[in-house]
């Protein structure tokens, strides 16, 4: 067996698990939870998987879907990579003026970083190693914290959480200060000293930011996440930043090196979250990570998908190391929880990788077939 690997198949596959209680952000409700898989194969038989952001738009699921099965996959059968990341930079490449044409740079990107995850997971396996020793991890215990706490019923969704082993929390604000306010309160009794952040979720225009956000700081918050929409220019956000105590957070919707490049020499960012399932995967992450952490800033990886996108975040935090902590979605969501492996094993703040091969966890996506859109 060589290092080269020759693609035989790509398949994506796409679930949806219906809420009783839809998740909330700022600028939207999910009604369900949706997935979308992706499995390869090479032509040993290994088999690798990965997972593609497919949140929103309400019917982007299928479509990302359709965009791995029916663009990606027939153009994709014989190649061969040298290297994991030959796969990306393929993909990036043959795909760019198609993304620039239709419009749909997100979807793209997406695609090829569940493409990309699923590829690294597959050469793990065939060199035997657990992914995050492969990308030079030595940490495989990492923190986590409880995200996605919705502004209904915030206080009994903490309380949960810590019960289940959690220690840090964090809440999603841009509701207005009569429910943001009551509810950070509730939380930080409830964490005590422990970690708390805010995510706002693009929800403020400036003026908005500097007449609430310095209410914020009397909570004693870990980071205030995207405050303003990420489009806004930095000096936008270096005027909140002088304004507040409270760190600024962003990253997640962020999609390209330069542009973290040049958030970082901006320096409104404290704490760095790209998403590994929307953008880059782990050929781009890593070195993100990394740079992050080299210029003084926490890295924290963003995620709020099913389990397999969940389980390829724990090994990127792993591999670049730091303070910093992973993002657990803690609303119900069965193809989050069975199919992430360790992580969903937290114990005091904490969850430890094992030494099994890739991301070494096998999804038995078959359980979920009932859930199965596409």
């Amino acid at each position: 067996m060589t290092n080269s690997v020759a693609i035989r198949s790509l398949r994506a596959f796409c679930y949806r698990y219906p809420l009783r209680t839809p998740v909330e952000t700022s600028f939207g409700r999910m009604l369900d939870r949706p997935a979308v898989f992706i499995r390869i194969e090479d032509e040993d038989g290994h088999v690798g998987w990965g997972e593609a952001w497919s949140n929103f738009p309400s019917v982007g699921a299928e479509h990302r879907a359709r965009i791995v099965n029916e663009i990606i996959a027939p153009a994709l059968t014989g190649f061969v990579a040298k290297a994991p990341r030959d796969l990306f930079d393929h993909l990036a490449t043959k795909y760019a003026v198609l993304a620039l044409q239709t419009g749909e740079h997100g979807p793209f990107a997406q695609c090829i970083a569940g493409v990309d995850i699923a590829m690294w997971d597959l050469a793990a396996q065939r060199q035997a190693q657990p992914l995050w020793r492969l990308l030079d991890g030595d940490a495989p215990r990492i923190k986590v914290y409880a995200s996605g706490i919705n502004p209904s019923g915030a206080a009994q969704t903490a309380e949960a959480a810590l019960r289940a082993g959690h220690r840090a929390l964090k809440l999603k604000i841009g509701f207005g200060a009569e429910r943001d306010i009551p509810n950070l309160i509730a939380l930080r009794a409830l964490a005590g000293d422990e970690l708390l952040a805010a995510d706002a979720n693009q929800g403020w225009s400036l003026e908005q930011a500097l007449a609430f956000a310095p209410e914020l700081d009397r909570f004693s918050l870990a980071w205030l996440e995207e405050p303003l929409r990420v489009d806004q220019p930095w000096p936008a956000w270096l005027e909140l930043k002088k304004r507040i105590r409270t760190p600024l957070a962003g990253g997640e919707n962020i999609a390209d090196t330069q542009a973290f490049t040049d958030a970082f020499t901006a320096g409104a960012l404290d704490v760095i979250q790209p998403d590994i399932a929307e953008w880059g995967g782990f050929s781009q992450c890593v070195s993100v990570g990394r740079a992050a952490r080299a210029v003084g800033k926490t890295f924290c990886p963003h995620y709020l998908g099913g389990g397999i996108g969940l389980l390829a975040s724990a090994h990127l935090l792993a591999a670049v190391g730091g303070d910093g902590l992973l993002e657990v979605d803690f609303n119900p969501n069965p193809l989050r929880d069975a199919l992430c492996g360790p992580v969903s094993d937290v114990r005091d703040g904490h969850i430890t990788l094992t030494d099994t091969p890739g991301l070494g966890f096998t999804p038995d996506v078959a359980a979920f077939e009932a859930y199965r859109t596409a």
